[in-house]
């Protein structure tokens, strides 16, 4: 099961993970990574944010990413939100979220999709600072961890699976 939703309206992460355990007795682990809005980037105060997207083309991405987690490993529910629109300060960006019957499978798998996300799904942020607007360019950083999956491997794989 893949859910993708991208949309303005926040959203409960708590409901949302239960969506992918609730009478699922075959689910032994869930992992989930939820990005909140920071007030602070490279130094300066950010007050807001506004995310913008491609409908169509981001869910698509989306869909790819999720994909290729349910290929690398054994997976029951991936489940990946993403808001656009108008953010403030400690808004949920983000939930990425991912079923299993073991936890090795879930933690690798959630760690690949907010990886890939970052540096495959087509979003642009626009911050508002103290000094004006900016975009927000991508972070060496993402790229350099989205490069570790790069070639299909599946690193950390020697972890516990259980």
């Amino acid at each position: 099961m893949i859910q993708i939703r991208v949309q303005p309206d926040a959203f409960d992460p708590n409901a949302e993970q239960e969506s992918l355990w609730r009478g699922r007795p075959q689910v032994g682990a869930l992992v989930s990574f939820l990005g909140l809005m920071r007030d602070l980037n490279e130094g300066e105060t950010v007050t807001g944010m506004t995310l913008e997207h491609y409908p169509g083309m981001t869910e698509r991405a989306l869909q790819a990413i999720a994909e290729e987690a349910t290929q690398r490993w054994s997976l029951d529910g991936v489940s990946i939100l993403h808001r656009v629109g108008a953010l403030l300060p400690q808004d949920p960006i983000v939930l990425v979220a991912v079923s299993s019957a073991h936890r090795g499978d879930a933690f690798r798998a959630c760690e690949f999709l907010i990886d890939y996300l970052k540096t495959r799904a087509p979003f642009w942020k626009k911050e508002t600072t103290t000094k004006g607007e900016r975009w927000v360019d991508a972070r060496a950083g993402d790229e350099a961890a989205a490069g570790r999956w790069a070639d299909g491997s599946k690193p950390d794989q020697g972890r516990a699976g259980s």
